[in-house]
């Protein structure tokens, strides 16, 4: 009889350590759901900002312009990586926008439109913000919330011109990060020096050297925040409508095939064809 009820006692204990297992896997699969959500949240000043889960806004580095992750080491402990494996997407945005790199580190990280996604921690202790903060927006003029409806974006790296020659921002020979604008998919963006405000004086009339120096003609949207949108314009060119930045003419360079390329800084000599950014003065 001992017998039997040792054996009743065990058999008791092990349901009830099945029980207890099957309660803690329950528990675990809604943890890992919330961390594979990308949604949006409407900020008052910003406008449609992207979020995880919980409402935590995301950031793009301009530094990560060629779609790598620059963000390195200490770096990191005040913008975190940001990774969720099969998100599920709030309504406005595409799949196609989204992808996943590997970063120097190891780890997964999200991208969006080609741009690497960061949470910010504000002490530095890789403790992320709160829900709703969008603290981290302009930090340094490098890091901006991530935002479904950019047209112009910075960048901020080093130049480098199609004769494989590293420039500076005043186009001479020379090592050091400069800012500059790009689309959203981080494409270049120039202007032509012998152009003159609201004129241009490059594209034929029949576009036949337009495969050169595409001319800019997206509408623009949603800017970064350190740049006055009030300084886009538009002019007619033959038809087309060229946008304008405080009255420059804008184009892409056609030899520019990766994120972030700025071969056209050297043709056909360094300066003939500058960056654009928000230094740079108007055109008359």
């Amino acid at each position: 009889m001992k017998n039997l009820i040792n054996q009743l006692n065990l058999m008791l204990l092990l349901a009830a350590l099945i029980t207890i297992s099957a309660c803690g896997d329950d528990n675990e699969e809604p943890a890992a759901e919330a961390g594979s959500m990308i949604g949006l949240y409407e900020d008052a000043t910003l406008g449609s900002v992207l979020t995880d889960a919980n409402g935590v806004t995301l950031y793009v580095f301009a530094n990560d312009v060629a779609g790598s992750s620059t963000c390195l080491d200490g770096c990191l402990d005040s913008w975190p990586i940001f990774y969720a494996t099969e998100a599920e997407l709030a309504s406005g945005l595409e799949s196609d926008d989204f992808g996943t790199i590997t970063h120097s580190n190891g780890s997964k990280q999200t991208t969006y439109k080609g741009w690497p996604l960061y949470y910010y921690a504000p002490a530095g202790d890789g403790e992320i913000e709160a829900a709703g903060s969008t603290a981290g927006e302009a930090a340094g003029n490098v890091w901006y919330v991530a935002k479904p409806n950019y047209t112009i974006m910075y960048a901020n790296a080093q130049l480098v011109g199609s004769d494989g020659k590293n420039y500076t921002s005043t186009y001479e020979e020379g090592e050091g990060a400069t800012a500059y604008f790009v689309n959203a998919e981080g494409r270049t963006l120039y202007i032509f020096v012998s152009d003159s405000k609201d004129v241009n004086n490059y594209t034929a009339s029949d576009f036949s050297n337009d495969g050169i120096w595409p001319v800019y003609t997206k509408t623009i949207d949603a800017v970064a925040s350190t740049i006055d949108v009030a300084d886009f314009g538009t002019i007619d060119v033959f038809g087309e409508t060229q946008v304008t930045y405080k009255g420059w003419p804008l184009y892409y360079y056609g030899q520019d095939t990766e994120r972030g390329d700025t071969k056209g800084v050297s043709v056909p000599s360094p300066g003939v064809w500058p960056i654009v950014n928000r230094n740079i003065e108007a055109a008359e």
